[in-house]
This record gives structure tokens, sequence and C-alpha cells, in this order.
């Protein structure tokens, strides 16, 4: 089956969310110890996770984690404070377990995956997932980033990972990334989804100064104005503005959402793979969950646009999947809340509220 066929089966398999399971998940939370909607976010997540999965008492737990490396060709015109080496040093790094990620991912006993998708030199490591598309994207300042093969083998790549997670008992998906220039790339394509100016798109990455910020939206403005990317169009964006990791992302989501498993959002990179997601498919709307806010301003256009509230607001803009591997105890809580809180019947408390005399 071509590469193309798949992804469309994958998007044609998503269902929308199961309404009478959170219709019962909700009057369910509403006989537990508690006055009614007390618990906020919380109860609303419990729901929204039921509708998901299908179950009145879902299940979140293991979650798995897969984190896309991959360079890219604009990184060549300086828009990062970091040389491209650093895309494999850092790769490096997560396989030998010393980064922000493992950190978090063993906090929360999920399953991790390091996914070498773009990687532009060869990495050799036992633990990596080598899945290569292609040595880093071409530089979309003077040509498109990939070709529509490497875009949708990308996809692909993500979806056969995210598979390979949920075949290993995972519940919950978090998608990372890995990726000098990533933020640019980013930028760009929240700026043709959203409609967000490259202005309002673009923050200062991994520390970049603000006279380097102002490079950094010439040189999007002007790729952008080159390639003239499809605005509903995915896999148009993707060749010619995209990110392999992002691609990757793109497919882990999907893939997700046809098997019914919940996706936590990281920061600005995977939502902007989540907006690719979502112009596939927009049932897959219904199985994202923002794990926080990034400090890169661009994250807060693309979740509006997504019309999702992020759970944690912690200043952070590191990537890896390291926001949403923090965020996953509330998921856990929300689980928790409807499995293991009695109801007032069970606990013996009267529930009506007593009018003043």
């Amino acid at each position: 089956m071509s590469a193309y066929i798949e992804i469309q089966k994958t998007l044609q398999s998503i269902q929308a969310l199961n309404h009478e399971k959170m219709e019962e998940a909700r009057e369910h939370i509403n006989t537990l110890t508690k006055p009614v909607g007390s618990l906020g976010k919380i109860e609303e997540l419990a729901i929204q996770l039921s509708g998901i999965t299908n179950q009145v008492y879902p299940v979140v737990t293991r979650p798995g984690i897969v984190v896309f490396a991959a360079d890219h060709g604009i990184s060549e015109m300086g828009v990062s404070a970091y040389p491209k080496e650093v895309t494999a040093q850092m790769v490096y790094n997560f396989l030998d377990g010393g980064a922000a990620i493992n950190v978090f991912a063993k906090q929360i006993n999920a399953l991790l995956k390091i996914v070498d998708i773009g990687v532009a030199e060869e990495i050799n490591h036992e633990q990596l997932l080598h899945k290569k598309v292609k040595y880093g994207t071409n530089n979309y300042l003077y040509e498109n980033a990939m070709t529509e093969a490497e875009a949708t083998q990308a996809l692909l790549v993500g979806m056969e990972t995210a598979q390979q997670l949920l075949d290993e008992g995972a519940r919950c998906i978090i998608v990372g990334e890995m990726g000098i220039g990533n933020t640019t790339t980013a930028s760009a394509i929240a700026s043709v989804i959203t409609g967000c100016s490259v202005e309002e798109a673009v923050g200062l990455g991994t520390g970049i100064s603000n006279e380097n910020r102002k490079e950094k939206v010439s040189i999007i403005a002007k790729a952008l104005e080159e390639r003239k990317p499809i605005r509903n169009d995915a896999i148009d964006i993707l060749m010619k503005v995209g990110g392999l990791e992002i691609a990757g992302m793109t497919g882990a989501i999907i893939k997700a959402s046809e098997k019914r498993i919940p996706i936590i959002l990281d920061g600005f990179i995977s939502t902007t793979a989540a907006l690719l997601a979502v112009l596939l498919e927009e049932k897959v709307k219904d199985y994202l969950i923002a794990g926080h806010l990034s400090k890169e301003q661009g994250h807060y256009h693309a979740l509006t646009f997504l019309n999702k509230s992020p759970l944690l607001d912690l200043g952070l803009r590191l990537g890896e999947g390291t926001g949403a591997a923090l965020s996953f105890p509330l998921l856990e809580a929300a689980t928790n809340m409807v499995k293991e809180m009695a109801t007032f019947q069970s606990a013996g408390i009267a529930n009506e509220r007593q009018e003043d005399k």
C-alpha cells in the first residue's frame, strides 16, 4: 500500500468523540463527593478523555513519548542561536538519558522513543529508531523544503512510530521534537494556517537577540512569498516550508486519533504539527490536549486557532515534549478522580443543598 493511500485510510477512520460516554461520565462526576463543577478543568478533562477513549472510566497510563529529530536547511540563514550540529549532539544526549525529557519521562514512567527522521548526519546508537527520510530539509528560502513523496513518507514514519508505542502499551501519546531551526519552520507554518502575521508568529526561539529576531521575520516573510504554500493544504505546506520532524509528529497525531488515544501537545513546534493534522482531518482537534503555553508567542496564536486552553503556564520554551510530560499527571488525576472518588450515595453523605431559612 502506498504511503498516500495509507494516510488517507487512517484519516477516513478517525471518528468523532463518543458524546454518549461523555454524558455518562458527566453524570457520574456530578454524583461525586464535591460541589458540581468544583474541580474545574480536571472535570472537563475527564469528560473529554471519556469521549476520546469510549470509556466512562478512561485509562491513560502508560504514557508514550516520541521525540522526532531532524535538521532544517533554513538554519543556514543564522536563524538559531545554536549551530546545526547541536541537533545530532542532542539526539545522543537523549539516547544517553541526559536530557530534560529523559528526566520527566522517567518521572511519569513513560515509554520513550527517539526517532531520527531527518538529522543531517548519521547517528549510531542501538536505542535510536532509524527512520531517516533525508539528511535535513532543503533551505526553503531558495527551494521547496522537501518533495511530496518525502512529506508523505515522513507522515507515515510518524504513524508507524505511534502504532509501535500503542503496541507496547501506551494509552496516551506525547509528541516531542529536536531540530535546530525548527521554531523558524513552525513560525512559517503557524502564520500560513492561522493567518497571524509572521511578526506575531516569531519569538526568540532558543535565545536569539531582538536584532536577529527581526532578521528571522524578514527571512520567513520572503520565504513565504517565494514558496506560496496553500493555506488549507497540509501536504503542500509541509512540502514547501515544512520540517521532517513536524511531519513525523503530524503522522503520530493522526494515528493516535484513529486509535482513540489522547494526544498531549507540547509547545509551539508540536502545536504546529497539530495544526497540520487538523487540516488533514477536522475531527483530530477533539483528541488534542494542550499541555502548556510556551513562551514562544506563535504558540498562543496556534492554540487560539485550535480553540485549546493550556493546562499549564510555566514559561517553558524547551520543546522535546517536556511541557506535555509535566502536564501528564493532570490527566492521571482526572482519570483517578472518576475511578476512585466516592459518590454521595456510597459515602452516605447528603447531597441536597439546604436552602437558607
